[in-house]
């Protein structure tokens, strides 16, 4: 039994023309795999395995997360560690002037100028902002740590309050040359020292948090990344820097004066030592930003090798196709166009 089929141009055009959209989809794929190097659609391809790829496109984002929140963190420290070492070396200029200052005849007059200054200078270190965060705020980073130390701050009335109830008089008084050794030594170890220790510290001078920021710096690492402007080694030179300052030394009897000098060297050389301690903390910290960051690096490197390897297409192969693609679309093309001019009306 015979049959006969028919062929028509409507059937062949349509068929070119799905061919057409056909190869057009397929070329859209293979250029892009050809660009890329990639699966155009790595779920298609991948299938069942697909669930390790998209693992290890989440840990190697994770990585790169950790990589860039360390070098922020980075940074913060080392502005940290620059005022600690600024700090640091302030304070040791300072204690030669106050070994100079204790044998020097109007010396209340000569260190005041500097006490003052660097007072200043250790409440703007404290105060500094980085990337709109203060550093020395503890977890309180939006709050600026220290308050100045001025006429009306509530740090100089409690300070102008103590000295006047325990002596009768303030401190710019001529009064202040009667002060005994032993009545400034008393005064010096008990009201003035409770200012620079809780809760006094934290009413009238700081509003920082003992906790500080802690951040993660690796998949298993966790690290204290800031320092709180309560500790004892600031808490120190705001005591010494304060009492040259604002106790009427200049005023003072050569003796008691020598009573404030000797209490302000011991201050300072033990705010010296706590510093020292202090940068060395937070460079072991820097130290461990710095080892994480390398490991984390070689870690997304590892990954993505992996990745590559799941994911990547022969890119030789890739444009053999669209080469091939391009050339089956260009004769579709064609013979779609000659089909157009086929008409009936020609052979009648």
């Amino acid at each position: 039994m015979m049959s006969a089929n028919y062929i028509s141009t409507l059937m062949l055009s349509s068929s070119l023309r799905y061919s057409i959209t056909s190869n057009q989809a397929a070329l859209s794929k293979a250029s892009t795999e050809a660009t890329t190097g990639r699966f155009a659609d790595v779920g298609l391809e991948l299938g069942a395995t697909t669930g390790g790829d998209v693992t290890l496109r989440a840990d190697m984002s994770f990585a790169d997360q950790l990589v860039d929140t360390n070098g922020l963190v980075a940074g913060r420290l080392d502005v940290t560690q620059d005022r600690i070492t600024q700090l640091s070396s302030t304070a040791t200029d300072f204690l030669k002037d106050l070994i100079a200052a204790r044998s020097t005849d109007g010396g209340g007059r000569i260190i005041l100028p500097p006490a003052s200054s660097n007072l200043q200078d250790l409440i703007g270190a404290l105060n500094i902002s980085y990337n709109g965060s203060y550093l020395f705020s503890g977890i309180n980073t939006q709050n600026q740590p220290v308050t100045a130390y001025a006429a009306g701050s509530a740090s100089k009335n409690q300070v102008d309050s103590d000295f006047l109830s325990t002596f009768g008089f303030s401190q710019s008084s001529a009064s202040v040359s009667s002060i005994t050794p032993a009545q400034m030594q008393s005064f010096l170890n008990t009201s003035f020292d409770a200012e620079f220790a809780s809760p006094a510290w934290n009413t009238n001078w700081s509003s920082a948090t003992d906790q500080v920021m802690q951040s993660r710096i690796s998949t298993t690492e966790i690290a204290d990344t800031s320092v709180s402007a309560n500790q004892t080694g600031f808490r120190k030179l705001a005591e010494a820097y304060t009492m040259m300052a604002d106790l009427g030394n200049a005023n003072l009897n050569q003796s008691t004066f020598q009573v404030v000098v000797d209490k302000a060297i011991g201050l300072v050389g033990s705010a010296i030592t706590d510093l020292a301690a202090l940068g060395g903390s937070v460079g072991t910290v820097q130290q461990r930003i710095t080892t994480a960051t390398d490991k984390l690096k070689t870690q997304k490197d590892i990954l993505n090798n992996q990745i590559v390897g799941m994911e990547q297409v022969d890119p030789t192969e890739a444009s053999v196709r669209v080469n091939a693609l391009q050339t089956q679309i260009q004769t579709a093309l064609a013979l779609t166009s000659q089909l157009q001019k086929i008409s009936l009306i020609n052979y009648l």
